[in-house]
């Protein structure tokens, strides 16, 4: 290719069809798409499989066939999508802040193709007219026969369902469309010319090769793999990555992976695998040797060349290796010629962290990029190639992607743990439809201060934005904030206003089913029996009796408003003298021992106010509701009520609200409710049986030792819920294997754990999530949220009374947290 030539004259790819690619030398290439493991979720074992899995997939292609992979890494910036009708509702305000927050963050967007070239068998390419009649066929055979093309079809689709087959990998056949591009979409063959994102539009560039490789603005640099001197000492699928690795953990990534995903600039890494034919290799290397024999006498460099020859024939005969050529380039680029010293810098590095050398290709560089074209494989300068063996040149192959947001409308929005760039995560629906798991239940750990309420709240809120109705028990006042922003009930405990609730009240339209009846009759036994008093049969039957009764009137008598004083004033008239004219009072129901028993629950009593509320009295509709504990939890009388309202709240959404409306219960640092019999069998019932109701039901705890406290929920926590999510666990390392083996966390899993927030990114304020689901797919996310969202989820006291003040003073809460936000740009600015 020369200065100011005209592309059609010296382009490579004559012609694509058959989602094939023709080049002007007959030779055939297929690409596909490739998708890859997401960045740090292989365990070594995987890297090993996967690293297999290669070498017997690239055994199956063709002698004279060329395997080439060409991984993408560009400089992009999150563009934000915001909601159209986002005036000031509450569902919006913190998705749209989010959305803001996250407008044009930088991340490094990644995409890969495979192509696979068969070269003609036995074609000798001829330079002049003369020679061109002197064979039998102008172009090779492979070209116009239908069978070989077909072969070389059967070899590569073997090669792909090998890959596939894995679980690792998938890759789809690239289109002629995909291939040529469209008016509206660049091919790869333009987005290679031009350097072109696939999502960008088309657009011709000028190319210079003289001096350097510019292509319009972009100046690049060609960094080579191709020589042996260069090459690390040693390779392997994996290595191991120091930034989140510790004394007892090792952190593992891809071997290539350095100057991959983890290069942060715009790079092309390409990755060459050339297999010929095994025999005539062995044979030429024999002959290498025994003229290096011969002048070993000579020259020590000889006598060593002849020994690692006769080495490499040894271990290809011995161990039947496929000895191949391989080549392996970066091509950097950048806009801005002041900033090509960091680009090499950035290149050079990245290089030693494999221990490799990094050799900058000036002379052959223009060759070695117009080879790189896709389709034009067989035309790469094999003096650049060096020997060595499928097992050492599968090594060098980049085996990861950046983490992949779920199409799933379910989810929470969590960040890249690299960039931060915002994805979208199902851990609820999406695992349950793979078989990945077989619940939505979740156990979530973390010490204080590691950031566990602002995940739970920002999971909570995503939830409830997308249709959910949420009940949380709670001992720390950690959802008080969300709750009020997003209007849901809080019931808590204070002196001045204490907790009230009302049983007995049922909503116009629905009517008293069995299920609310027996909520009622237990919560009466509750107040009225101890613990370890019986109950005998005849006084079940005569509560139930009264409640039937109560209700009956309460049809007839409609200005009668249901709570527990007109259902006490009931008991001790009209209920009263039917015992009594029944002659049942005292010998099989003590009504009169119940009436004295209830009577501090009743108007004037010491606890009027506990089941007479007049006010947040339709907890079925409600979406949002908070039971707050932390005054109670060690209270005789008041927690028993409460945990049956609980309980009897959250059965009643599970079975009369539609199967369509998810439910979650999240019972958040709750110990001394777990510890109590009566509750401690209610969870294991709820872990159980909530996913056949659309459920999930939620533990959180700071310390392990809370939930293997209490056997029976031990087990029906810990086995019922699939989804296991860790926070901070830096101060349990040395007490971790306790924890490990109790949730049944593999090693992989724990190098995730203990790797979370050891190179968080300082320009940002964020905390890292370990997220498991079934132990099958594990990763570690940042959970960064905007400055509303912020706001809106502090626990902070001295930051919760501010938010409360200027709710006051601006008239809602999103209108304070807005205000406050203005104000910390303000004082920023």
């Amino acid at each position: 290719m020369v200065s100011h030539s005209k592309a059609e004259q010296v382009f490579p790819v004559y012609k694509v069809e058959h989602q094939c690619m023709i080049s002007a030398q007959g030779d055939l290439t297929i690409g596909f798409k490739v998708n890859l493991p997401e960045i740090f979720t292989l365990s070594n074992d995987e890297y090993l499989a996967f690293h297999e899995v290669l070498i017997k997939a690239l055994r199956l292609l063709p002698k004279n066939s060329v395997f080439h992979k060409q991984d993408w890494f560009i400089n992009e910036q999150y563009e934000a999508v915001f909601a159209k009708n986002n005036q000031g509702s509450v569902k919006t305000f913190l998705s749209h802040s989010s959305e803001r927050y996250f407008n044009e963050r930088a991340y490094m967007h990644h995409h890969c193709h495979i192509y696979l070239t068969k070269k003609p068998d036995k074609f000798k390419q001829y330079s002049s007219a003369t020679s061109l009649l002197m064979r039998k066929r102008i172009v090779p055979v492979q070209t116009t026969c239908d069978e070989l093309f077909r072969d070389f079809l059967d070899s590569a689709g073997q090669f792909v369902r090998v890959l596939e087959d894995s679980g690792l990998i998938s890759l789809k056949r690239l289109t002629d469309d995909e291939l040529t591009g469209t008016l509206q979409n660049p091919g790869i063959l333009e987005q290679y010319c031009f350097l072109l994102n696939k999502d960008q539009s088309p657009v011709l560039k000028d190319i210079h090769i003289e001096d350097e490789i510019r292509i319009g603005d972009s100046h690049c640099q060609l960094y080579t793999l191709s020589d042996v001197e260069d090459l690390p000492a040693l390779c392997g699928p994996r290595i191991t990555y120091d930034k989140y690795s510790t004394d007892k953990t090792k952190f593992s990534t891809g071997f290539s992976t350095p100057i991959g995903t983890l290069l942060k600039c715009n790079h092309l890494y390409n990755q060459y695998i050339f297999i010929g034919d095994s025999k005539q290799t062995i044979k030429k290397l024999e002959a290498k040797k025994l003229r290096l024999q011969s002048l070993s006498a000579y020259s020590r460099e000889n006598a060593i060349g002849r020994d690692a020859t006769h080495d490499f024939l040894n271990e290809a005969i011995s161990q039947q290796r496929l000895p191949v050529k391989a080549h392996f380039n970066i091509l950097a680029w950048t806009d801005d010629t002041s900033n090509l010293k960091d680009l090499k810098n950035k290149v050079s590095s990245s290089l030693a962290q494999m221990d490799a050398q990094p050799k900058q290709e000036t002379d052959g560089a223009a060759q070695i990029w117009w080879s790189g074209l896709p389709g034009n494989e067989a035309s790469f300068p094999m003096n650049d190639t060096f020997d060595t063996f499928v097992e050492q040149a599968t090594c060098f192959l980049n085996l990861e992607t950046n983490y992949q947001s779920s199409i799933s409308p379910c989810g929470i929005r969590l960040g890249d743990r690299l960039s931060g760039k915002p994805i979208h995560v199902d851990i609820s629906d999406d695992p349950m439809k793979k078989g990945i798991t077989t619940n939505r239940n979740k156990f979530i750990l973390g010490p204080s201060g590691s950031g566990k309420s602002f995940f739970t709240n920002h999971m909570l809120r995503s939830y409830f934005e997308q249709g959910s109705h949420v009940v949380i028990v709670d001992v720390g006042h950690s959802y008080q904030g969300l709750c009020e922003f997003v209007g849901g009930y809080y019931f808590t405990y204070k002196e001045d206003k204490p907790i009230s609730f009302n049983p007995f009240y049922v909503p116009e339209g629905e009517y008293l089913d069995t299920e609310k009846r027996e909520s009622i009759k237990a919560m009466i036994l509750a107040l009225w029996k101890k613990e370890d008093e019986g109950v005998q049969r005849s006084e079940y039957v005569a509560i139930s009796d009264a409640l039937y009764h109560y209700y009956e009137k309460l049809k007839i008598q409609t200005e009668i408003f249901p709570c527990f004083d007109s259902f006490y004033e009931f008991l001790s008239t009209e209920f009263y003298e039917t015992m009594k004219q029944s002659k049942v009072k005292d010998i099989r129901f003590d009504i009169d021992n119940m009436l004295f028993v209830l009577k501090p629950y009743y108007k004037g009593g010491e606890y009027s106010y506990l089941l007479n509320a007049k006010e947040n009295l339709d907890l079925l509709q409600k979406r949002f509701i908070v039971f707050e504990l932390d005054n109670i939890k060690d209270h005789p009388i008041l927690f028993p009520v409460v945990t049956l309202i609980i309980m009897e709240t959250f059965v009643s959404k599970m079975r009369k609200l539609s199967m369509e409306t998810r439910k979650m219960i999240l019972i958040e640092e709750a110990w001394k409710a777990i510890a109590r019999e009566g509750m401690a069998e209610y969870i294991k019932y709820l872990f159980k049986t909530v996913r056949k109701y659309f459920g999930e039901a939620l533990v959180v705890t700071q310390d392990i030792e809370d939930i293997i406290s209490s056997p029976v929920v031990k087990q029906a926590i810990i086995n019922n819920s699939d989804c296991k999510i860790l926070l901070d666990q830096r101060k349990y390392q040395n007490d971790f294997p306790k924890i490990q083996a109790l949730l049944g966390i593999t090693d992989k899993e724990t190098a995730l754990i203990m790797s979370m927030n050891r190179n968080n990114d300082e320009d940002f304020k964020y905390k890292e999530v370990f997220i498991s689901l079934n132990g099958q797919l594990s990763k570690v996310y940042r959970t960064e949220v905007s400055r509303e969202e912020y706001w809106t989820y502090t626990t902070e006291s001295s930051e919760k009374a501010k938010v409360h003040a200027y709710a006051k003073k601006y008239g809602s809460m999103q209108l304070g947290i807005a205000a406050i936000v203005r104000e910390e740009l303000e004082q920023a600015a």
